[in-house]
């Protein structure tokens, strides 16, 4: 099937079956459940169920360049990535590339069919995950091998309906050293484990605050070996943030789009919205955000695609796509005046996410900083200046 058509039935889908229970999806509990297992199935019955996951696991075996020109689509509701299946894509792939032979056997068909979810824990009440070497979670070996992990977490999303959740430790060393950090799959039916309470971000819910009190993991759970959480996170987070960076493109589209139906349709005693200079610049400005971040988040696409560093192109991209959803879902609401506050349109929601991404995934201040440094120390060398 052509690329074009796939992803014109993901947009219908997405638009015509996802964004009209978005209402019911939000607000949990068994209708929500129910709503969403009503989707995966319809997904599924209409072959784009689990695109980007391996086929050999039940997936539609798309590489991951073929996947990011879908993902935008799929992305223009919260809920798209779970409804279509390719949700777990994070953690399907960590473990496909670091868990063991049992665990991969255990869990990976079984996430990729939906029937468990995985969650990923490592930020602290004290400690902020743009500084892990501080982490204050320690998992300690028993006489059986198995580890004893005791902490708290929180902001890890989904917890509260995870089957698993991965969990950086200290196995060893002190607070502030690079080496001894670990990450463990702990099984969240297991004793000891607890979740504290929901931390709903600017008022939207779907992140907790996790306990962990010697809780027993056992020793073919550690991913990778002893102290490789710094690798492996890494990796996850690269993937991570730019997966964020397609959806926010999507969302962003639809902010966009719902900004010029307005504008296109509605009239006041000046005559018509869409010809009023300033609406004209709100349209422009939010399409100059929108075409030149997309090219940001593909070239990051592509670089991670081929398996090269591409540190500094997530970083960016991070950056303008945050802020790009921000700027868009703003001047939307603008353009719809007092109807652009209330709950008959998604921008409150958008432009919620669109704020909350700009610290999520690392703060603006982390990538710049860290992309300014990598940079810098790429000119004076040899008096060769890094390609820009």
């Amino acid at each position: 099937m052509e690329a074009s058509d796939l992803k014109g039935r993901i947009d219908r889908f997405v638009r015509s079956r996802v964004i009209p229970r978005e209402a019911v999806l939000d607000g949990g509990g068994p209708a929500a459940a129910e709503a969403l297992a009503e989707l995966r199935g319809l997904a599924q019955e209409e072959g784009v169920w689990a695109l980007p996951l391996p086929e050999e696991l039940g997936g539609g075996g798309l590489g991951f360049r073929a996947y990011a020109e879908l993902a935008e689509a799929e992305g223009a509701s919260d809920h798209g990535p779970a409804a279509l299946g390719s949700a777990p894509l994070l953690d399907v792939t960590m473990l496909a590339r670091h868990a063991g032979t049992a665990v991969r056997e255990a869990y990976l068909k079984r996430l990729v069919a939906g029937e468990i979810r995985t969650c990923y824990a490592m930020t602290e009440p004290d400690v902020p995950g743009t500084d892990p070497l501080r982490t204050g979670t320690r998992a300690e070996r028993a006489p059986d091998g198995s580890w004893l992990v005791t902490g708290r977490k929180w902001f890890t999303s989904g917890a509260a309906g995870a089957d698993l959740v991965t969990v950086m430790a200290r196995t060893g060393g002190s607070a502030g050293d690079r080496e001894g950090l670990s990450l463990l799959l702990v099984p969240t039916a297991s004793a000891g484990f607890r979740v504290v309470r929901e931390l709903p971000v600017l008022g939207a819910g779907g992140q907790y605050e996790i306990e962990l009190d010697r809780v027993r993991v056992p020793a073919d759970h550690l991913l990778g070996e002893p102290g490789d959480a710094l690798t492996i996170a890494g990796e996850r987070l690269q993937l991570g943030r730019t997966l964020r960076c397609l959806r926010w493109l999507g969302q962003a589209r639809r902010a966009f789009d719902l900004m010029c139906e307005r504008a296109a349709t509605r009239s006041g005693s000046r005559g018509p919205l869409a010809d009023q200079q300033l609406v004209q610049s709100h349209v422009f400005d939010a399409l100059l955000a929108l075409r030149t971040t997309r090219p940001l988040v593909h070239e990051a696409v592509a670089l991670l695609d081929a398996g090269r560093d591409a540190r500094t192109e997530v970083g960016l991209a991070k950056v303008a796509a945050a802020r790009m959803l921000q700027q868009v879902a703003d001047s939307a609401i603008q353009v719809h005046g007092a109807a652009g506050l209330g709950p008959d349109t998604p921008l409150p929601g958008l432009l919620r996410t669109g704020r909350a991404a700009r610290i999520l995934d690392g703060p603006d201040e982390l990538h710049i900083t860290s992309v300014a440094r990598r940079v810098l120390r790429g000119y004076g060398r040899d008096g060769v200046a890094p390609g820009v």
